[in-house]
């Protein structure tokens, strides 16, 4: 039987390489510098968890230890830099891109005006001219400014008030953009008003091929490897039968070609590749053994099945699992070392108490937790303290549990 064109230590490389993990975690992490990075991963999303970071700062510090959280305020604040909308989620994604979010901002006002309204959120449209008119005259605005005297539900998302939704949907179609937050609440301008028209401007943007040839493109430049399902859901603007018809395309013309990749278990996938992958200078590149902790929602780790086939990690975030029901905990983050997911950390910044308290910390199976690996998280620690703004670390009694057994 023919070996796979890329065996495991090698994909898992090349993966790293392409999400920023597998070189030092050093260098400048502010302005232009910052932007580099974030054009290079693509997006980062944005959460607003707090347990130690949130994850778009834990996942800019992990790649860049000098990043603070004002580093990204100060840059978004540059007005020419980035930019909020959705990939799989809400993330920030240099301005450059802007036009590129065309077709997805189209595809959205139509998809979210038939799926708000069966959602019942009745009269968020009737409300939109009032809240265009709203921030014409007033300004920037957040969803606290407008609707006040409408009726609001318990609490949730789910229970936004008109206006409310109104922001949302002129802000997902394009005509509003957002220019900041005050706390974690987002605050809306007229698209018009703050961008450059080359950006917005009717008839700029590439049209629906185009922007469809950029997004599998650079999906799969950002992935190194991936079927065409995990193309489209790189940016989740395309769809997957859009993607499948580029790679076939793609393969036809020579632009990609198909390689078997080996995962964790020694299964084979067929996977779709630059050309010369097997060959790529990061194949050849040992990953820095230094210990990381991940966000949940880092890039590298956001595909699930992914991550649980190329580095035989499997995870799911609790934060909506019933506390009894919890197979680890709230908000549990991944620990990479070299390229092995090595471990998943539940500890939590405690502010008023200036402590970082380590609840529980379960090694991955096959992974012995020795002194020197301690010291690789204790060195981490020390320097996630600076990001979460306290100065102790604590670790509970029992702290260290035994191996994960993948329990979910």
């Amino acid at each position: 039987m023919t070996g796979p064109a890329l065996e495991n230590t090698k994909a898992r490389r090349v993966f790293l390489d392409r999400h920023a993990l597998l070189e030092p975690a050093q260098g400048p992490a502010q302005g232009d510098d910052l932007l580099d990075l974030i054009a290079r991963l693509g997006f980062v999303q944005i959460d607003s968890i707090n347990t130690v970071a949130r994850a778009h700062d834990l996942i800019l510090f992990a790649r860049r230890p000098r990043f603070r959280s004002d580093d990204l305020t100060r840059l978004y604040a540059r007005g020419d830099t980035l930019f909020e909308h959705w990939t799989h989620d809400a993330a920030v994604i240099p301005q450059a891109f802007y036009p590129l979010w065309q077709m997805r901002r189209r595809r959205d006002a139509a998809r979210l005006r038939k799926q708000w309204r069966s959602w019942r959120r009745d009269g968020f449209e009737d409300q939109m001219q009032a809240v265009l008119d709203h921030i014409r005259t007033e300004g920037a605005c957040g969803s606290s400014d407008v609707g006040r005297d409408e009726k609001r539900g318990s609490g949730g998302w789910w229970d936004w008030h008109p206006s409310k939704t109104a922001l949302e949907y002129l802000w997902r179609s394009g005509a509003l953009h957002v220019v900041g937050r005050e706390g974690f609440q987002k605050r809306y301008d007229l698209t018009e008003r703050v961008l450059d028209p080359q950006l917005w401007a009717p008839g700029t943007a590439p049209t629906e091929a185009e922007t469809i040839d950029w997004c599998c493109a650079n999906a799969l430049d950002r992935l190194g490897f991936a079927t065409s399902g995990e193309i489209a859901a790189f940016w989740a603007h395309v769809s997957a039968a859009e993607a499948k018809a580029w790679c076939a395309k793609a393969l036809e013309r020579g632009q990609i070609e198909a390689l078997d990749i080996e995962g964790a278990d020694g299964t084979l996938r067929r996977l779709f590749a630059r050309p010369g992958l097997a060959e790529d200078p990061a194949t050849q590149t040992q990953a820095t053994d230094r210990l990381r902790v991940l966000s949940p929602f880092d890039p590298a780790l956001r595909d699930r099945k992914r991550a649980k086939w190329l580095f035989g990690f499997d995870y799911r975030i609790e934060v909506f699992v019933p506390e009894a029901k919890r197979a680890y905990g709230y908000y549990v983050f991944p620990l990479l070392q070299g390229e092995r997911i090595v471990g998943r950390i539940d500890m939590k910044a405690f502010r008023a108490d200036d402590t970082l308290r380590v609840r529980a910390l379960w090694p991955e199976p096959g992974v012995r937790w020795g002194k020197l690996r301690h010291r690789a998280l204790e060195a981490e620690l020390s320097r996630i303290v600076k990001l979460a703004g306290v100065s102790k670390i604590a670790f509970d009694d029992g702290w260290l549990r035994e191996a994960a057994s993948h329990r979910f």
